[in-house]
């Protein structure tokens, strides 16, 4: 199967889900290139992407897990190479 490029954006809306967060992030870390998060006191939110090099089905089946956590929503951006 054929790896893509790809940018998981994750909004977290519930710091109580952060722990479920890490253990996903953690249990596909063998696929993540990088990660940056930053904090926005100002909406109570935190930002997060998460740069990966994996096939479709692992980064869509992460962002699916990622999505179905109370309070944190997530989208995929893909490159074509």
């Amino acid at each position: 199967m054929e790896n893509h490029v790809s940018i998981i954006g994750i909004i977290v809306e519930n710091i109580h889900s952060t722990d479920k967060l890490n253990e996903l992030l953690h249990e596909y870390s063998s696929y993540i290139i990088g990660r940056m998060g930053l904090p926005y006191p100002k909406k109570n939110v935190n930002i997060i992407s998460i740069a990966l090099d994996a096939p479709a089905d692992v980064i869509n089946t992460l962002a699916g897990k990622i999505g179905m956590l109370d309070g944190i929503s997530s989208k995929v951006v893909s490159s074509n190479v």
